[in-house]
């Protein structure tokens, strides 16, 4: 069965460059009708936070990822402890005591003379006596997975063929000095036993997955299919990482934007794929297909949610938006006109508000001083609310009839004398809806 995950660690709010690798996943699996992991990696105590974990579902609810079962690592520390023991009796680990300015210095003087900055594994040329030695001084070491020094490869789902020299790489770091357990071990362990088939992440992973191959395959695991994605950048080709802060999916909520619009740009933005507004999730698993993806990095911008927002809201039926109408207090005999009439004119909902109190309260007339006459003159051919459905086209008429003015000269300081604006949904939409007309005055 295909079986993916979705990993954050409970450390920040999820941004939009994490909701790329949820929804990768999340469709990869729904579409071979597989099962999809929220997997909470919070195995570093301090910086992993319960309301993290909160905003985290919140913010995957909301767009409709959800989830078939939840993991947690700090729930599975016996089974890291587990695979870290295995792999001292395989030889396949050693402590290693080195500080960080000591490592600093030792790449410093590979780079000086050519050579890539690789951990030079003076670990291993420790008797048992200097380990004990090093221990009284400096307390536990590291614990590093040594390496064997021949070609990774795997087909990546998006990369294509990929192949890295193992000893271009420093043997990784799997339990800090502390105890605590790595990313690196922890995601083996957990991707091995809970049978992960697929694993779609960003691709500053590369190198990454190449130690996580061979971690898996010495604990006796089978690796699983992983594919990179391009990083995002900023509409210029900037690097977004300075600007994360302000694309977290929590901060896109609040700014109004619908989740299929979100969805259905992340899931064709760096494709071959035309982005297409879809509104509904079986639309993006159906179309879903990881091979049109490409490696290049992909330029987002938060703008073009906007849009989008704008367009799916066009598509949504008066019973989708009763209770948000109703909240307003647009009274029900005009709630259903209400949203007939504006939903092409608002980007998102919150937009409702302003012309719901324009409605109500009626708006600041905008009267050029060349018009002021002629509105003047029409105001007094008026007739008193309510307003129906005839009103704008009878009124209009008999503006004429008495002004001689017609077209645009006609229309246009009228709907500016109404509602304040120069453009918006058909005027005779607009009457019935009118509670106060404030040009009277």
């Amino acid at each position: 069965m295909t079986t993916t995950r979705f990993a954050p660690s409970p450390t920040g709010y999820i941004h939009i460059g994490n909701l790329r690798t949820a929804l990768f996943n999340y469709l990869i699996a729904r579409k071979a009708g597989g099962q999809f992991i929220l997997r909470i990696d919070d195995t570093d105590p301090e910086r992993s936070k319960e309301e993290y974990v909160d905003a985290i579902k919140q913010d995957l609810d909301w767009l409709g990822l959800h989830w078939d079962r939840v993991e947690r690592q700090s729930e599975r520390l016996d089974r890291y402890e587990a695979a870290a023991e295995k792999l001292r009796e395989m030889g396949r680990f050693y402590e290693a005591f080195e500080t960080p300015t000591e490592l600093d210095l030792k790449r410093k003087k590979q780079l000086n003379m050519g050579k890539p900055p690789v951990y030079d594994r003076a670990a291993l040329n420790l008797s048992e006596d200097e380990k004990a030695a090093l221990r009284s001084e400096r307390g536990q070491g590291v614990w590093r997975f040594k390496l064997d020094h021949e070609r990774i490869e795997w087909t990546d789902g998006i990369l294509g063929d990929i192949s890295i020299d193992a000893a271009s790489v420093s043997d990784p770091v799997l339990i800090r000095q502390d105890g605590q357990m790595l990313y690196t071990l922890a995601s083996v362990v957990d991707d091995t036993e809970m049978g992960v088939t697929h694993v779609v992440r960003g691709s500053d992973h590369v190198t990454n997955t190449a130690t996580q191959i061979q971690i898996i395959k010495a604990l006796g695991g089978t690796p699983p299919v992983f594919a990179h994605h391009s990083l995002l950048t900023g509409p210029q080709g900037e690097a977004l990482s300075k600007r994360l802060g302000t694309l977290a999916l929590r901060d896109l909520r609040e700014s109004g934007v619908e989740p299929m619009a979100v969805l259905s740009l992340m899931a064709r933005l760096g494709s071959s794929d035309p982005v297409e507004l879809r509104t509904e999730m079986a639309e993006l698993i159906d179309g879903f297909d990881l091979s049109r993806f490409g490696s290049a990095p992909t330029k987002f911008d938060a703008e073009d949610l906007y849009p989008l927002t704008a367009r799916y809201l066009q598509t949504l039926d008066y019973t989708s938006v009763k209770d948000e109408i109703a909240a307003l207090g647009v009274p029900d005999a005009l709630a259903e006109r209400f949203w007939t009439v504006t939903r092409e004119n608002i980007t998102t909902k919150s937009d409702l508000k302003g012309w719901w109190e324009m409605f109500r309260d009626g708006a600041e007339p905008v009267i050029d001083a060349e018009d002021a006459e002629f509105v003047a003159e029409a105001m007094a051919l008026l007739p008193e609310g309510p307003f129906d459905g005839d009103t704008w086209g009878t009124w209009t008429g008999a503006v004429k009839q008495a002004t001689g003015r017609k077209g645009r000269g006609l229309f246009m300081p009228l709907r500016k004398a109404l509602t304040g604006m120069e453009r918006g949904p058909d005027m005779s939409d607009v009457m019935p809806l009118l509670q106060v007309v404030k040009a009277r005055g």
